[in-house]
């Protein structure tokens, strides 16, 4: 089983920076990001594991902190770095308007941000059954029967998380339809949203405050977004902030209320408390998320390794390297404007 831990924890810390790298693309210098990449997959997240996704982790025994499915060990530090990030970088060109109105650049083949989302539905169902110790034998008076434990080790089963995880997609892709009204990017989007607010209670939630939670937790996400996006002028990508940053907040907050009074850790007599999941929001989103992304980028900019020139950001990050495969294309595109133009069209 600690081979099997060991995998799936280098697959989070890989997670972690990877959620970072959708909402700075088309801006960020490479290396500026690799620098992130590692504090975040390999500093930041490995101390808030420590800290809040272990049955000995001080915000557990001292807190009550709870976050089964790590909507603020791994969803809230990525996204409160994302927006350090984005603080320091500004906009895309061309996102603001002159008066400061935001324009929706939308994905250059929204078939394909389509499928990425459906594939990340399917790993996270697989990153669920990874954050459980799968069979432990429970006492009960004289009885003994078998059941997965949680990160913590206090007892769920594999059945009710995953029946809490497609009432939390549904939740998610339903309230994502609705505040959206029918963009498709905002509902496919809000299926994975949902999925991040009720993950860190999804062990113990009946299945309707599983779908319930979601679907608050995807209209919370949705309308922050934008708001901060006209207050702040921020530009969010692919929305990884709104989705994981500002889901996995609400989802951490929302427990304490939800699963007061329940076990924390099997080793301790702790609780789970609604002050104990607001400080651990806090301390996931803003202590270790956000301000250490900040002094890096602080850092990085100060030495101009932050953000690409303009002229690079215009030709596009990857020309250089494919420089043939765009001229084939401009060919191509000649010659189509060519054939319709002696067609009369």
């Amino acid at each position: 089983i600690n081979g099997v831990f060991w995998a799936a924890f280098l697959l989070f810390s890989w997670t972690a920076a990877s959620i970072v790298s959708g909402a700075v693309i088309e801006r960020v210098r490479s290396f500026s990001f690799w620098l992130l990449a590692i504090l975040v997959g390999s500093v930041t997240w490995m101390i808030d594991a420590a800290w809040g996704w272990h049955p000995d982790g001080w915000m557990i025994i001292e807190l009550g902190y709870h976050d089964a499915y790590a909507s603020g060990v791994i969803h809230a530090i990525a996204g409160g770095s994302a927006l350090a990030y984005l603080r320091l970088l500004g906009p895309r060109i061309g996102k603001f308007a002159a008066d400061g109105t935001a324009r929706d650049l939308r994905p250059h083949n929204p078939w394909l941000v389509c499928i990425g989302l459906f594939f990340i539905y399917t790993g996270f169902w697989g990153f669920y059954a990874a954050c459980n110790v799968p069979i432990i034998d429970v006492q009960l008076g004289d009885e003994v029967f078998f059941s997965a434990t949680n990160i913590y080790g206090t007892p769920t089963t594999l059945s009710a998380i995953t029946v809490n995880f497609i009432l939390s997609l549904a939740g998610g892709l339903l309230a994502g339809y609705v505040v959206s009204r029918g963009n498709g990017f905002w509902t496919y989007s809000g299926g994975l949203a949902g999925i991040i607010a009720a993950s860190a209670g999804n062990d113990l939630y009946h299945p309707i405050q599983a779908l319930l939670i979601a679907g608050a937790g995807t209209w919370f996400m949705y309308v922050v977004h934008y708001w901060v996006e006209r207050t702040f002028k921020i530009d969010d990508a692919v929305g990884a902030v709104a989705v994981h940053g500002y889901a996995g907040f609400f989802g951490v907050v929302i427990a304490g209320f939800v699963l007061w009074g329940y076990p924390a850790s099997a080793a301790y007599d702790a609780v789970i408390t609604p002050w104990g999941q607001f400080i651990g929001a806090i301390i996931m989103f803003w202590v270790l998320g956000y301000f250490p992304a900040m002094v890096l980028g602080l850092i990085c900019k100060a030495c101009g390794i932050l953000r690409i020139p303009r002229a690079i950001e215009l030709a596009g990050l990857d020309i250089g390297e494919r420089q043939t495969h765009y001229d084939i294309e401009d060919e191509i595109r000649a010659t189509e404007e060519e054939l319709a133009r002696a067609g009369g069209i």
